[in-house]
């Protein structure tokens, strides 16, 4: 159900990447899209501008691997934070039962 009613929330959006028009159908807000959008043909264009032959499809390419590779050291890192912050809440889980258990021996 929740499906259906997402397909009826989709827009059309028409764009263009590196001069090349486009359009797709989203239920992202319009700001969602546009910044998309711009981040992608940044990439394009900044590949368009070292790749030898100028080819579009190598720039995509190269651009789609430029975005996956900060994407994924993105993930890393969120994954190293994550592991940080569980690391401190066992300790201070641990903390908290050993001073209650200390608590219980003065007593």
């Amino acid at each position: 159900m929740a499906e259906s009613q997402n397909a009826n929330l989709k827009k059309l959006f028409h764009f263009k990447i590196a001069g090349v028009s486009y359009k797709i159908k989203t239920s992202h807000d319009e700001n969602t899209v546009h910044e998309l959008v711009d981040y992608v043909n940044a990439k394009v264009t900044e590949a368009l501008s070292v790749t030898k032959n100028s080819s579009f499809q190598n720039a995509a390419v190269l651009a789609a691997l430029n975005i996956a590779e900060e994407m994924i050291l993105l993930k890393r890192r969120a994954h190293a934070e994550l592991d940080k912050l569980e690391a401190k809440a066992l300790k201070l889980s641990q903390d908290l039962e050993n001073s209650k258990a200390s608590k219980v021996n003065w007593n």
